[in-house]
């Protein structure tokens, strides 16, 4: 403590330590006038609140780190420690008591706000201890003069009072709308020029936002750039900058007072500076989450890569575009636009230039060292590599606005956009060649084609999900007499109910050519399925067709799959097939026979699970929909047929399907 209050019962000493916050010279004011009631010293509030509020918001907006307040009063006086934590030295001043020879220009060109201090406080100074340093002041009850006596006057010039001075920094600053702060900050030009006897004054704020410097606040007339013109910056960080004029000469008391008002202001406008960060930064993480989100339902390369441009332009660019590498490394427009419409085709002939000043070897060069790279005009921007799981993909390429330049935020924001862009393309990569996999596997387990018959017709149609490989098929077998049809479903998808289809297939095929019984060959594939089936079964709906003069013999094995559809000529439906065992669950199955005759244009439809089981929400498209839809396609081709089937089962819902579906179509043209 740099003045002791001596050894006295009467003392009153309060300690507290404030956050480094807009609030905190309220919260310091409130703790001296609790003091200063408490010990009895009323008289002395309105300088002790001036000089509190003086040094707590110096501290504030200078030191950036929290404050130590220490408040001690005795019978005499008050003495008012504020202290920081800040590295460096404290303000060069005068430290001790005051010097009424001191030129009250030159203190406030060195103190700034001490000024204050130095004219009201009996003595006042500088402490230094292990962690902090600070300033002190001291009032003696004695020693309380009035204003006009306690400072040196010009005469003829306006001397402000105590409680004038406290007024000017205790305007409520409780806004934080534009509108609020602008209003604020118009209370204390209006104040300030009735202190400093100026005629106008305006506060210039640039947000870096584009839009330059913009009148804040203004009070009376514009002052004149001249000489008279008083100018003080205001202490705020980038991107903001701005100033306070003042239309009243730098003598006396209004370059001190108007340095007071622009530190008071600058304080806010940092609150206000942080306030909108915190909420750019709320808004990029909503940004980016939302991105995320975008990228990630869509699984096509092509519609991933035309989404990401879309994504960027206008809020992070005037245009964007996404070039992805061929497989010798040579980078391929695959995206682009612009904010601009019109100039879209511009922008695909400037990205198509080459040259060693184009934007495409700028693009080249960031693909291949893997970082961002800046271009300039006519197109400034820069470009990010698009890098996922170790592997360059291509560039994302960004152009600035004309009145903007990216700020540190945003590129922080298009680099994890980059991230998260590249890592899309690659998932949709990945899922497409998973897609090809499964469909070169699945179309092998497949028939290339069925078997073209005078008088008899067959029709199928397949309908594959996903990028799993089903356990859904069909086949055409020709046997001694006629031919078999087959139509199965594997449980499960991926590659083991893929072996597992493929082993039953063959094992049929196998066994019709050796001209086994129906009931032999359901009983060889159940043992088949149990040895070597690793648990899965399947169920199968499998038929002899042999001719018997103009009609169709149909002979049909269910073991456990749905019965088949007869369409009559006449259009009559029903049902045919009896319930038997699904094959590889049980050592041992049933599988009960059922004649079908099939005359002229009668036609027998065999379907897989994916087409009834077929959702639209909670409903299913079912076997009662599958007959009512059959009932009029009674007299069509086979071909005809399974296609309108197919149409009809896959349009009853806008879900993707679930389950494969597999439609096969006998019919006797005969």
């Amino acid at each position: 403590m740099p003045v002791e209050v001596g050894p006295t019962t009467n003392a009153h000493v309060r300690r507290v330590r404030l956050p480094n916050d807009r609030r905190t010279p309220a919260a310091a004011r409130a703790l001296v006038r609790s003091v200063l009631e408490e010990a009895g010293l009323e008289p002395l509030v309105n300088e002790a609140l001036l000089l509190t509020t003086e040094l707590s918001t110096n501290a504030v907006v200078h030191a950036g780190t929290e404050l130590d307040i220490e408040v001690a009063a005795d019978e005499t006086g008050l003495t008012v420690t504020v202290t920081d934590f800040a590295p460096g030295p404290v303000e060069e001043l005068a430290v001790g008591p005051r010097n009424e020879k001191s030129d009250i220009g030159e203190v406030a060109e060195r103190g700034r706000g001490l000024l204050l201090v130095d004219h009201f406080a009996s003595r006042w100074g500088t402490v230094h201890e292990g962690t902090g340093k600070g300033v002190w002041f001291r009032l003696e009850h004695r020693s309380a003069t009035p204003v006009s006596a306690a400072l040196p006057v010009t005469e003829g010039e306006p001397t402000p009072s105590v409680g004038e001075l406290t007024a000017l920094l205790e305007v409520d600053p409780s806004r934080t709308t534009d509108e609020g702060l602008a209003d604020f900050a118009t209370e204390l030009l209006v104040r300030l020029a009735r202190l400093s006897g100026a005629s106008g004054a305006v506060v210039r704020l640039d947000r870096g936002d584009g839009s330059g410097r913009m009148v804040l606040a203004r009070h009376g007339r514009a002052p004149r750039d001249d000489a008279a013109t008083i100018k003080v910056p205001l202490a705020v960080h980038r991107p903001y900058a701005g100033e306070l004029e003042l239309d009243a000469s730098p003598d006396g008391y209004a370059l001190p007072l108007a340095i007071i008002v622009a530190e008071r202001l600058s304080l806010h406008l940092e609150n206000d500076r942080l306030r909108r960060a915190d909420l750019r930064r709320q808004t990029w993480l909503t940004f980016l989450a939302e991105a995320s989100e975008l990228l990630a339902q869509s699984l096509d390369v092509n519609l991933t890569m035309a989404l990401i441009p879309q994504l960027v332009v206008p809020r992070l660019g005037q245009w964007c575009a996404v070039h992805t590498t061929d497989a010798w490394g040579r980078l391929q427009l695959a995206a682009a636009t612009h904010a601009d419409e019109a100039a879209i085709s511009q922008l695909h002939g400037t990205l198509s230039e080459t040259g060693p000043d184009s934007i495409l070897s700028r693009l080249e060069e960031a693909s291949r060292l893997g970082q961002q790279v800046m271009f300039g005009t006519p197109s400034e921007g820069f470009a990010v590599p698009l890098v996922a799981r170790g592997q360059r993909l291509g560039t994302l390429a960004v152009g600035r606005h004309p009145r903007h330049r990216h700020d540190a935020d945003e590129v922080a924001v298009l680099e994890d956009v980059a991230r998260r862009a590249a890592l899309a393309i690659d998932n949709a990569r990945i899922h497409d060649e998973r897609r090809k996999v499964a469909r070169t596997l699945q179309a092998s387990l497949l028939p290339p084609a069925l078997p073209h018959v005078d008088g008899v017709g067959f029709a199928a149609e397949y309908v594959p999900t996903g990028s799993e490989v089903g356990g859904d098929f069909y086949d055409v077998v020709p046997a001694e007499e006629g031919w078999v049809v087959v139509v199965g479903d594997v449980s499960g998808k991926g590659v083991q109910a893929a072996t597992v289809t493929g082993l039953v297939r063959d094992v049929i095929r196998i066994l019709v050519d050796d001209g086994k019984p129906m009931t032999e060959i359901l009983c060889r594939v159940n043992r088949t399925l149990v040895q070597r089936g690793g648990g899965r079964y399947c169920t199968l709906a499998m038929a002899s067709v042999t001719r018997d003069g103009d009609d169709l013999r149909v002979c049909l094995h269910l073991a456990g799959h749905d019965r088949a559809v007869l369409v009559r000529a006449d259009g009559r439906t029903s049902f045919v097939g009896e319930g038997g065992t699904a094959l590889g669950l049980l050592e041992t199955i049933a599988s009960p026979d059922a004649a079908v005759t099939l005359r002229a244009g009668d036609s027998l439809i065999f379907y897989t699970d994916g087409v009834t089981e077929r959702r639209r929400g909670r409903e299913l498209f079912g076997t009662a929909r599958l007959k009512q839809a059959a009932e009029p396609l009674a007299g069509y081709p086979a071909d005809v047929m399974a296609a309108r089937l197919r149409s009809t089962t896959i349009n009853f819902s806008v879900e993707e399907p679930r389950d494969d579906i597999a439609i096969l179509v006998l019919r006797n043209d005969g």
